[in-house]
């Protein structure tokens, strides 16, 4: 029952980043264009994701158990640190660059091209840096 929740919410999930257009680097790098041709309908996007998702994360915490009925693990907070900080900024550099972020790259390797490929694959790059860093911390 697991998987089909997690199959179901992967489908969810990539079909909104489609539609919405945040699977589209033109249009991400329009939206965070300020200074040139700012295209703002991701702003609504983003808004009515939040819209979304404000009260499905308050309900999922007082239930405390997710749909399949497996332990719940929301974030905590946490302090703002160094490496918060320093995580953030690379994240938003790689977006600002080319366009992608985690998600929309892995969807747009459905309809192939070498970007989306050279993105996944830095990505994964990045996570087994991070990995083995960790590891001699």
């Amino acid at each position: 029952m697991k998987l089909v929740f997690v199959l179901l919410a992967g489908f969810v999930f990539g079909t909104g980043l489609v539609m919405s257009g945040l699977a589209d680097p033109a249009k991400v790098l329009a939206f965070l264009d300020l200074a040139g041709r700012w295209d703002p309908s991701l702003l609504f996007t983003m808004g009515g994701a939040l819209l979304v998702a404000w009260p499905a994360f308050a309900w999922a915490s007082r239930r405390g158990r997710t749909l399949a009925g497996g332990p719940l693990h929301l974030p905590q907070k946490g302090n703002v640190d160094r490496r918060l900080i320093l995580g953030s900024l690379v994240f938003g550099i790689g977006w600002g660059l080319a366009g992608y972020c985690p998600g929309p790259a892995v969807v747009s390797l459905a309809w192939g091209g070498v970007k989306p490929l050279m993105f996944v694959g830095a990505m994964i790059a990045g996570m087994a840096l991070y990995e083995l860093l960790e590891k001699r911390r």
